[in-house]
């Protein structure tokens, strides 16, 4: 039973870091409206729900599997940039570092032959393709727009025209997603 906690643990960690990217991107959404930039707010404001969803899944699991949860505080989050270039470079970077934290998970539950574990972290695998293209294809947007912020916020509204699709696989969520 003491291999099988490994996994356990890594997800009981990956709930503090959901709920910290959250944070941090609620942090960068006030930074955006601060600035006028009413479509980037509302990007990374859906993003922190989006996140916070997650954390709330890998609740659910945890309770499911009748796993002892902690729910964490958040670590520090970063409030100042000095453009929207670097903002966003951030959230890329945070959807890297998560990306490589799922994929630890993934290796742990199969290396403790653990396959639901392994099942529920599939999801994750796939959202965190999504995730990184999603904000990666926003970098270069900021970064074609050369300066011309209007571009960008055009770029999200033509963007938002698009229905966005919910997850009906995503895992369920402890007291319901929103």
């Amino acid at each position: 039973m003491a291999e099988t906690r490994k996994f356990a643990e890594l997800l009981q960690t990956q709930i503090r870091h959901e709920f910290t990217a959250a944070q941090q991107y609620i942090a960068l959404a006030v930074w955006f409206d601060a600035r006028d930039l009413p479509r980037l707010a509302k990007r990374f404001y859906r993003q922190a729900i989006e996140e916070r969803n997650h954390a709330l899944a890998m609740v659910r699991y945890l309770l499911d599997r009748d796993e002892p949860v902690a729910i964490p505080g958040s670590e520090e989050v970063r409030n100042d940039f000095s453009s929207v270039h670097e903002a966003i470079e951030l959230a890329v970077t945070q959807e890297r570092t998560v990306t490589a934290a799922i994929e630890a998970m993934a290796k742990a539950a199969r290396l403790e032959e653990d396959y639901l574990g392994e099942q529920f972290v599939h999801w994750f695998l796939k959202e965190q393709v999504e995730e990184v293209a999603q904000m990666s294809t926003l970098l270069t947007v900021v970064e074609r727009a050369g300066g011309n912020l209007f571009e960008v916020e055009n770029h999200l509204f033509r963007e938002a025209g698009t229905p966005i699709e919910d997850a009906p696989d995503m895992p369920p969520v402890a007291g319901g997603k929103l």
